[in-house]
């Protein structure tokens, strides 16, 4: 992969890593920061990288490996020295809200309730179901493509996507929403 080829994959494929990162993260800046790691990291490759390959997988897998190494880092930092500055890297799925302004503020205080209420749901998955569903809805991957990113079988994501949605659809309705 050159240079240029590089630059379009940013163009075309970069929103969707962003929002995976900063939905992975829990929050806009530490979401900023993986995918700037992920983006460093690929750019370290460009010379290695085929554009007929699937290069979005592979920033997604390279984004999802450096996450889960630095929550193993700051994990083994907290029980070695608690630190209460760690709290925002436990919490999961806060992406920027969208444009509400045409909508009546007793909507809007409803909406975004609601959309805190799910992402915290979802942040409360088991995190071998709640990657996949992060990797399916935000970064718009294909369940073949999920598979390769987790390097689990194509079947194995299927069935803890089904079982992420029974867990979330049984915690919602617990909450009082509508199947």
């Amino acid at each position: 992969m050159n240079n240029y080829e590089f630059e379009q994959f940013v163009q075309d494929n970069g929103k969707d890593i962003l929002r995976f990162c900063r939905m992975t993260c829990g929050d806009k800046d530490s979401g900023d920061e993986l995918y700037q790691d992920t983006m460093l990291k690929l750019l370290e490759k460009t010379k290695q990288l085929d554009i007929q390959q699937n290069v979005k997988s592979y920033a997604l897998s390279i984004s999802i490996l450096l996450w889960k190494n630095k929550k193993k880092k700051y994990a083994n930092r907290n029980r070695l020295m608690p630190m209460e500055s760690l709290e925002c890297m436990e919490t999961e799925g806060n992406p920027a809200i969208a444009d509400i302004s045409a909508m009546s503020p007793e909507s809007c205080i409803m909406q975004e309730d609601e959309r805190k209420t799910i992402q915290q749901v979802i942040a409360n998955l088991p995190e071998k179901y709640r990657l996949p569903i992060h990797l399916y809805y935000s970064a718009e991957l294909s369940v073949p493509e999920i598979a390769g990113v987790l390097k689990i079988p194509q079947g194995t994501v299927k069935s803890r996507m089904n079982k992420a949605k029974q867990l979330l659809k049984k915690e919602l309705e617990a909450l009082g929403y509508d199947g």
